[in-house]
């Protein structure tokens, strides 16, 4: 067409890249692949039945209602539900909280960032940690800084250390992002001690936090015990996001933020902007789904699913990656972070597709240029579980042909 557009693009969108997972999704599309990419619930948890009657219901009987615009905040009846179900789960939900409902935990992410994060502001989050995190922080312009990970998570006294330098440098410190249980792409939980550090550190420095937390319900171990750090907060520093799509139906595309009321409210003025209000329909669903045990059902059974998975795939690497690669052992979630000495596996990504096996490049989940280039992210939420030794063979193979003898 002879038009050049690029100067029509804001510096938003020229900083976005697409994400590795959508893209892996077009390039396994029509292909016999056993995918370890996406981090999917598996749809065999899906309460099709309930939720198919649910829907009937309450379009034929609040159909004025549930089919009706609604507040930009949520339905009010669904947000004191849901508050009491987060209180039941151990997160803390005051009177001095708000809560807004959001379009999954995605845009609760993305509308406290426009509310909270200028060109400049110093932002600190796990590394290796979550990608969308990472794209969006670095679109608007923040001043990401990484901070590293172990077995336990982010390493809080190496966040005070990276704090301290940043303070003393003269930058604006604005907040901490964390995913401190079954993280992604770790798979590891963060003990109370660092949790009680991290916002010691937080007020301190006068720091806020966000805690993302989509996949605390799937904890295998019930001797881990956590706090959430939302409940742990006595000063009001912590906003909590959460997702409606691991524990009932990602279809639903809801989700939510809560935290102090001041902070809250100028998310729900940004969310008015970006999308007036999540789905009305969407919300009744859900209202209805956690008052009928659905949704505890629905953990329940993903709990003992995901396990059995977890465990399928551990022993998997154990059988074909030992003395090849490490890899965390999640206490749950949906993830195994690989590490492969002297093998790029992004490069080796198209190998192993073509054999008919598919990850996610680790660096991705890195903010340093150039690091995680040896590590893979392995998802076993939606693979099937007869697939998972296959697939963990195959992949096995296409390293040791490419490692260096």
């Amino acid at each position: 067409m002879g038009i050049d557009y690029t100067r029509f693009f804001s510096s938003i969108s020229l900083e976005l890249r697409a994400s590795d997972v959508r893209e892996l999704l077009k390039l396994t599309e029509g292909k016999k692949i056993i995918s370890f990419a996406g981090g999917l619930p598996d749809p065999r948890i899906f309460p099709k039945n309930e939720l198919a009657e649910i829907a009937r219901q309450v379009v034929e009987e609040r159909g004025e209602q549930a089919l009706q615009y609604s507040p930009t905040p949520g339905v009010g009846e669904f947000r004191e539900e849901l508050g009491r179900f987060l209180n039941s789960k151990g997160v803390k939900v005051g009177d001095e909280d708000a809560l807004v409902v959001t379009t999954g935990s995605q845009e609760a992410l993305y509308l406290a960032a426009l509310a909270l994060v200028e060109p400049g502001d110093t932002v600190f989050m796990e590394e290796p940690g979550y990608l969308a995190a990472i794209n969006l922080f670095k679109a608007l312009k923040a001043d990401l800084v990484p901070v590293p990970v172990d077995d336990d998570g982010m390493d809080t006294d190496a966040l005070e250390e990276k704090v301290k330098a940043a303070k003393r440098e003269g930058r604006r410190l604005k907040l901490v992002y964390v995913n401190p249980t079954s993280n992604n792409p770790n798979g590891t939980t963060m003990p109370d001690d660092r949790r009680k550090h991290l916002l010691e550190i937080a007020s301190k420095y006068d720091l806020l936090i966000i805690e993302d937390d989509p996949y605390s319900y799937f904890t295998f171990d019930d001797s881990i015990k956590f706090t959430h750090i939302k409940t742990l907060d006595g000063e009001g520093r912590v906003l909590y996001l959460g997702t409606f799509s691991k524990i009932l139906v990602p279809g639903l595309r809801l989700g939510w933020v809560a935290g102090p009321e001041p902070v809250v409210a100028k998310i729900e003025l940004v969310k008015q902007v970006v999308d007036l209000h999540s789905s009305t329909l969407s919300q009744y669903i859900a209202l209805e789904a956690i008052r009928r045990g659905i949704v505890d059902r629905v953990i329940s059974m993903a709990k003992s699913l995901y396990r059995r998975k977890r465990d399928l795939m551990l022993e998997a690497l154990e059988i074909h990656m030992k003395g090849v690669a490490s890899w965390t052992k999640p206490v749950g979630g949906f993830f195994i972070f690989l590490k492969v000495k002297g093998v790029d596996m992004r490069r080796l990504l198209f190998k192993a597709v073509e054999r008919g096996v598919a990850y996610v490049p680790g660096d991705a989940f890195y903010i340093t240029p150039g690091r995680g280039r040896n590590t893979a992210r392995l998802s076993y939420s939606f693979v099937r579980e007869d697939e998972i030794e296959e697939g963990i063979k195959m992949l096995s193979e296409t390293i040791k042909e490419e490692r260096p003898h």
